[in-house]
């Protein structure tokens, strides 16, 4: 009896994990695409949405005029109690930056290169914030 209790419990966790997943998912993809409509209405090409290397992916690659721009998109609902942006840490940049380096390799790019942010923040209205920091960190050396 307890174990059927257990096995029914675990599967209606798991359950909601998915269910809590897919709207993570769909929130983020959400905001991705706002993401890539503010960048288009800004004059850059999109050259890669979700490109993927291994297990490591980055958001948006695009170009600002002659410069590859590297984008990592943050998207939060307008309760969230730090800004979307400063989740982008130290362990989340190197794996850009590693990202980056195979994409380059890969295209042969010879230019200019730069990391951006752009972070959504979404209020239960549906009104959107949405800010842009370009150059938002530098891979070190």
């Amino acid at each position: 009896m307890f174990y059927v209790s257990f096995v029914i419990f675990a599967v209606i966790k798991s359950m909601k994990k998915k269910r809590f997943m897919a709207d993570h998912n769909d929130f983020g993809i959400l905001g991705e695409t706002l993401a890539l409509d503010y960048l288009k209405e800004k004059g850059y090409f999109i050259l890669e949405t979700n490109w993927k290397c291994g297990h490591k992916e980055i958001d948006i690659i695009a170009t600002d005029g002659r410069t590859l721009v590297i984008v990592e998109v943050k998207t939060r609902h307008g309760n969230c109690m730090i800004e979307p942006e400063v989740t982008v840490h130290g362990y989340k940049q190197q794996h850009l930056i590693w990202a980056t380096e195979r994409y380059i390799l890969w295209k042969k790019f010879d230019g200019d290169i730069r990391f951006d942010i752009i972070s959504i923040i979404l209020d239960k209205n549906g009104q959107k914030t949405i800010h842009h920091i370009e150059n938002a960190f530098y891979p070190l050396l």
